[in-house]
This record gives C-alpha cells, structure tokens and sequence, in this order.
C-alpha cells in the first residue's frame, strides 16, 4: 500500500481492550494505518509504547507472538478529522465514547458500532447524528492477555446493516481477514447476536469456564438452551425475525466455534471490572416485560451476575 493510500485508509477505533485489540493487529497487518482513542491509561501506555501485541499458536503448539505498530491517544484532537471508525467499547463506555467521536469525526465520517447489547446505536446517533452511524454485530472473540497483548478467541463473522458511506471500512475488514456479510434489517441483526450473548456470556461468567466448557456441562447447556429460547421469544414477541432458525443451535454453534475464549464478560469478572450485564440479559428483561413476554431466567442472569460484580 503506497504512503498516500495508507494515510487515506486509516481507521480509528474507539476502544483500547481485548476486541480494540485484536481490530488494530489485523487491521495493521493487512496494511491499514490504525488510530487508537481511549481512556484505558495503562492499555494506552502499553499501546505506545511497543505497539498492539497479537498471540497466537502454531498448528506444532509453539506460542508466536506478532507487534504492530499502532497510534493511541486519550485526546480525540489528536485524530481529527477522522473518517472511518469503529467502535468497541463496553456498553455502559458508549456515551463518553460518542462524545469523544464527536469532537473528532469528520462531518462526512462514518462510524460502525460493533458492540455487545441494545442502546448502543441510539447513543452514538443521538451525539453525532443518524446518518453517521452504521450498525453491525461480530461473533469473533478475543481474550486480553495482558494492556496491549490480545489473543483471537476463535474466527467468526461481521454482520453489518446497510449504509451508503460504509464500503471502504468492509473493504479494510475483508482485507484483514475477517469474513463480511451485510443484512437489511439491522435490529434483527442486532438481537440475534443479543439472543447467543444472552445465552453464552452470563454462564461463563458465573461459572468461570471457557464458551466451549458450557457444552460439556449437561446441565449448563441446558440453561444455556434456556436462555436462548427465552430471549428469542422476547424477539419475536417485538415482530423480529432472528436470521436462523433455532436460537439453541445458533448459540452451540458460536460457543463450540469460540471454545477456547474466555468471553468478555468472564474476563470483566475476573480483573473486577464493571460487565455489560444491564445491555444484554438486564436489557432482555425490560424488552420482555415491555411486550409482555416475561424473560425470568435472563432477570435471574442479571441479578447474579450483578451480585457477582
């Protein structure tokens, strides 16, 4: 990539933990100039100082690790006039990030929200305007090893709604190696992801096992059904058609897919950190006892998990 197609094609991401990660190192690796905001001062620190860190393993099981360099600033001046962002940051993160993005997007930018849980898109329109806001759900995982170093939890896909300015940023993802696809109806995008986090993260969590652990575990995968099918409800309760067919199935497949990761809502648990319960399972419940299809075990989920923090 020639210096000023590379200067073009920076992306910002808005975020500096395990998902914020692993973007950056594969953004980076297929050439992209990669800008890091956030409010993490020791992931910041370590960002700076030798880059973004991605761990990996060999098919001979020798640990290799690869540097990236990265630019990353607390200070959303330091990137303005950016074109092209993505947004992973936790939940209840949102608000501070729009406004942070706010002070730095170009008029014309675009930002996409690939984030866990409801509200997130309605945050980030509200502070920078609808028409610059893009929505889509991953099921790739990552685990932070350490500020700055970020193993992949295992491949998954990006799912994106429609949007007339969000082309170069797919382009750059399909670059990097993660695997796109687009979807007209971005609400139902949004709770099919919501259904399988319901369902996988909570458990983990309390149990403080890997996604791939709940189904070796009778009766964890039994709540685990639960769970799914509860929040699916919920869904179809509101008129949305979820793209497949048996939430269950859907959420086995991502956990057996993902079995080594440890999911983001363990790996809040375990560094005592703030989950994004209230957007997921705390999320379902409201929905649920809005359209009046009661979601009990995702309120039980949330309690728990709430305790737990």
């Amino acid at each position: 990539m020639n210096k000023t197609k590379a200067k073009d094609s920076s992306i910002l991401i808005a975020g500096s933990g395990a998902m914020a990660c692993l973007f950056a190192a594969r953004l980076s690796a297929a050439g992209y100039p990669v800008n890091i905001l956030g409010e993490w001062a020791a992931g910041l620190e370590a960002l700076q100082r030798r880059g973004v860190i991605l761990a990996s393993s060999s098919s001979a099981g020798d640990a290799a690790e690869t540097r990236y360099a990265v630019r990353a600033s607390s200070d959303p001046q330091d990137f303005a006039g950016a074109r092209l962002a993505l947004v992973l940051v936790k939940s209840y993160q949102t608000q501070r990030t729009a406004q942070m993005l706010k002070a730095c997007l170009h008029k014309q930018g675009l930002v996409l929200t690939l984030q866990n849980g409801l509200g997130n898109r309605e945050i980030l329109a509200e502070a920078l305007g609808a028409q610059r806001v893009a929505l889509g759900v991953t099921t790739a995982g990552a685990t932070l090893l350490e500020p700055g170093r970020v193993r992949s939890g295992g491949e998954g896909v990006i799912t994106v709604g429609e949007h007339d300015r969000l082309a170069p940023l797919l382009q750059a993802l399909a670059q990097a190696g993660f695997a796109v696809e687009q979807d007209p109806d971005p609400d139902a995008l949004l709770w099919g992801k919501l259904v399988v986090n319901a369902a996988i993260n909570p458990l983990t969590a309390l149990l403080n096992v890997p996604n791939g652990e709940l189904l070796r575990r009778p009766t964890a995968r039994l709540l685990m059904a639960s769970l799914a099918r509860e929040a699916a409800a919920v869904a179809a309760a509101q008129g949305l058609r979820l793209r497949y067919l048996d939430p269950v199935a859907e959420a086995e497949h991502v956990a057996e897919r993902t079995a080594s990761n440890r999911s983001s809502m363990l790996q809040d648990i375990s560094r005592g950190r703030r989950t994004e319960i209230d957007a997921i399972c705390g999320a379902i419940a409201r929905a649920g006892e809005q359209a009046d299809q009661p979601a009990p075990l995702n309120q039980a989920m949330y309690l728990l998990v709430k305790a737990l923090e």
